[in-house]
């Protein structure tokens, strides 16, 4: 999803405002926990830290937004930067400031079941995809095989 210059501030405030904020997710990055079309819902990470393993909202660099697993922190010239990865995707993304990050995923509503952050199955794919990097090339080549499969 592309966003604007304010886009990462409004949406904060909306979370802060309504306590939580709902976007359907784009595109396989994050596949198989959320795919297309699921609601990811997100609140505010003001009153609870991140750790290795949340799904969090950010705003790239390029002024997309993007929900991707936060694998740690690093300091770049004394300033706390976060790092990002995709499960589906081979490389890490660009680091990311705290003032780029929106919110943490608590729930994704797949049609009729909604999933939350600490459900069993999820808590345990993310201790996975963590542990098996590997996990991520192979879910890539079978997204890729899939797409081809389509072009056919």
């Amino acid at each position: 999803m592309q966003a604007n210059d304010k886009q990462g501030h409004i949406l904060k405030a909306l979370i802060d405002r309504n306590g939580s904020l709902e976007l359907p997710a784009e595109g396989t990055s994050m596949y198989p926990l959320i795919k297309q079309g699921d609601i990811c819902r997100f609140t505010s990470i003001k009153h609870s830290p991140l750790r290795r393993g949340d799904i969090v909202l950010f705003e790239s660099p390029a002024n997309k937004l993007i929900a991707h697993r936060f694998l740690n922190c690093a300091y770049v010239q004394e300033e706390e930067c976060y790092i990002f990865k995709g499960d589906t995707n081979y490389g890490l993304d660009a680091l990311i400031t705290g003032e780029k990050i929106i919110g943490k995923l608590v729930a994704i509503q797949k049609k009729s079941v909604t999933i939350q952050e600490k459900n069993v199955a999820a808590v345990l794919w993310g201790k996975l995809i963590l542990a098996f990097p590997i996990l991520s090339v192979l879910l890539r080549k079978y997204i890729n095989y899939q797409e081809w499969k389509k072009t056919d």
